[in-house]
């Protein structure tokens, strides 16, 4: 992962000094940087100036640490004040009460315009720029499986063709939908086909057969296949339709799916194959780990 600039200057503000008051320039010095260029540079990605910045934290942990029972002496020096009266007089300017109160706050955050606090135990908490999106975490999840399915296939073109071939884990028990061969080649087709068969039911059209299971083939009906899920998964959210029913007369009896239960089913069942495949490799080849938090700090 690639370092963050909002991060290191936060780790130059808020690096832990044993509760010593610290100035711009010891905050600077950490950046290498001059101390007026840094708190330019921090007050333009914050929308407070460092010395502000670090005492509203400051000010957050100690509510927290009051809160979990404290005293308020303690909690005063660890908070970088030189007397007893000067922090109960920032805290109350700050929060309304008195520390020796601070059982009574609902939550120990503070207004602040970057939107950063103190998040406990000793950590911060980010919250996203109101301009911003909302992540949308189904979405996020589909992209992903598609991403590292590609990525899959791909790393199959290179891997050895016996190595396609042969048992992911010995004794393992199929799902009952799924092949019993549990090999790299028929996984990566069925997680293929699984898609293709459930928009064949969305869509009221033929199932289509499983085909072979050679990579390249496999690799352009991933191709064909991705669009129409990731449109599926999208139109479906934008209209709020989760909760629409599919009924697949073909099973006996008759069984009913929501289309959001559908698309759960398709990941979690993804994700099992994905991580089967994986496991059964060839390990000299660069893999990656298949961690979605990994992929969303990678993607562009």
């Amino acid at each position: 992962m690639t370092r963050d600039p909002l991060r290191d200057l936060l780790d130059a503000v808020l690096a832990d000094d044993d509760g010593a008051q610290v100035g711009v320039e010891e905050m600077a010095a950490r950046t290498f940087t001059s101390p007026t260029h840094f708190a330019r540079v921090v007050r333009r990605r914050t929308g407070e100036p460092p010395a502000s910045l670090r005492r509203r934290v400051l000010l957050e942990r100690a509510a927290w640490l009051l809160r979990q029972g404290r005293s308020v002496t303690d909690v005063a020096w660890e908070s970088g004040f030189d007397s007893l009266e000067g922090f109960s007089r920032s805290f109350s300017r700050s929060f309304g009460i008195a520390p020796s109160r601070a059982g009574e706050l609902a939550a120990h955050r503070l207004p602040a315009p970057s939107g950063i606090h103190f998040h406990a135990p000793a950590a911060l908490w980010v919250d996203a720029e109101p301009t911003e999106a909302s992540m949308d975490l189904t979405a996020v999840l589909v992209e992903h499986d598609l991403a590292d399915t590609t990525a899959l296939l791909d790393l199959a073109a290179a891997a050895p063709e016996d190595s396609l071939h042969r048992p992911t884990v010995s004794g393992l028990t199929p799902a009952a939908f799924d092949e019993a061969d549990l090999s790299p080649a028929v996984l990566l087709r069925t997680q293929v086909h699984t898609k293709e068969v459930w928009l064949a039911a969305i869509d009221g059209t033929d199932f289509p057969d499983h085909g072979t299971a050679d990579v390249a083939v496999l690799r352009r009906r991933h191709d064909e296949v991705a669009p129409r899920w990731r449109s599926f998964v999208a139109d479906t959210a934008q209209r709020g339709g989760w909760g629409d029913t599919v009924v697949d007369a073909l099973c006996e009896p008759p069984q009913s799916f929501t289309l959001g239960g559908i698309v759960a089913h398709v990941l979690t069942h993804a994700a099992h194959r994905r991580a089967l495949v994986r496991h059964s490799l060839d390990p000299r080849l660069d893999q990656g780990n298949g961690d979605p938090i990994t992929w969303l700090e990678t993607r562009p």
